[in-house]
């Protein structure tokens, strides 16, 4: 990437962007704490012999054709010798920590996605280093060595292609983007590969006679405005390449949470009522390190005709506790048709954040 020019325009400045993406990361630290799982195909969620879901698989699991949100049971068939594992929301949360800490050395301009995700700015933040690449080896190199894990890094011009890059070459992959490889980067993609891109919307474009980035970049803005409405706007930015969005450092949070895309629609309540215990799980982790308690739960459903529905309770005392968001959330899935319609899309949030230290009121709950 082109130096930093003092006198460029804000507007036209090159920015320098790192997506970190951890690889495989729950059953990685497992497998960094027990030697013994090395090599060998491991699933992290539910147990196989209930009804639960997988949370996470490792890339020996997926050669058996394991994916997340996939029940434990089918993984099971599929995969008989695999090791599964429950997840450990704490440890992951601590190895996340010291994980971030390095990447807070590099750039102030850190925004957290989640556990193992996150997005870096280091623009004006270079200090010895001679690029964005530069830095994104060296944050690989000291994961590796200090953590004894691999992340893979996407560096581009702004967070939807560091995004896409970061996925390229996993696991423990450098993908770099310039500026003048964007267009050339995108344009072979399929349009799923997008932000914003989804089952739904990819099977409208497909419809539209468009399976790839090219081919959506050569639509007139108009006519994705008139299929998408104000979505189309964004369609036409990405698939140019263009995204303004800041890197945005940690504020005081309206709310938090979290949603999975399914490659293949739920369709079991049990199921689904296994998801909303992993995610209020990762919630409630969330919640603790930032020492925020919730009194709002909210249960967000994309059914298979991308009709997304919310439902949310208040309640005077605030919590933190895993439980207890599951439990709401179950209670809220209730009165969505979840069940008898499948599902493409779960997700969970808290909202009404107040400091942690007014637990203490649950002591009268």
């Amino acid at each position: 990437m082109p130096p930093y020019n003092p006198d460029v325009s804000e507007s036209e400045r090159v920015r320098r962007i790192l997506h970190c993406d951890m690889d495989c990361y729950y059953p990685a630290v497992h497998m960094r704490d027990d030697p013994t799982l090395v090599g060998r195909p491991v699933v992290v969620g539910g147990s196989p012999d209930s009804r639960g879901v997988v949370a996470s698989a490792s890339y020996e699991a997926r050669k058996f054709g394991i994916h997340s949100a996939m029940a434990a049971a089918h993984a099971y068939r599929l995969c008989p010798h695999a090791v599964f594992l429950r997840p450990d929301f704490p440890s992951y949360r601590r190895e996340s920590d010291r994980i971030f800490a390095i990447y807070h050395e590099y750039t102030p301009l850190v925004e957290t996605v989640s556990l193992d995700e996150a997005y870096l700015d280091v623009t004006d933040h270079l200090g010895r280093f001679p690029s964005a690449t530069a830095i994104a080896q060296d944050i690989r190199r000291r994961v590796r060595e200090e953590r004894r894990l691999t992340v893979s890094v996407g560096v581009g011009p702004n967070m939807l292609v560091a995004k896409i890059a970061s996925d390229f070459h996993k696991p423990d992959g450098l993908t770099v983007v310039p500026p003048s490889r964007v267009q050339a980067f995108l344009d072979l993609l399929p349009v799923r590969r997008l932000h914003g891109v989804g089952p739904a919307t990819e099977g409208a474009l497909r419809d539209m006679g468009i399976t790839t980035v090219a081919e959506l970049r050569a639509q007139p803005l108009e006519r994705l405005l008139e299929r998408f409405k104000s979505h189309g706007r964004m369609l036409h930015a990405f698939a140019r390449g263009v995204d303004e969005r800041p890197v945005e450092t940690q504020h005081e949070r309206k709310s938090l949470g979290t949603e999975t895309t399914y490659p293949r629609d739920l369709q079991d309540l049990q199921q689904m009522d296994e998801e909303l215990g992993r995610m209020a799980e990762e919630v409630a982790d969330g919640l603790e390190r930032r020492q925020l308690a919730a009194c709002t739960v909210t249960v967000k459903v994309r059914l298979d005709d991308f009709t997304t529905l919310t439902r949310s309770r208040t309640f005077g005392i605030p919590t933190q506790r895993p439980r207890r968001i599951a439990a709401l959330a179950r209670g809220l899935l209730r009165h969505t048709p979840a069940g008898d319609r499948r599902v493409r899309l779960l997700g969970v949030s808290t909202s009404t954040l107040v400091p942690a230290t007014l637990l203490q009121l649950d002591l009268f709950e």
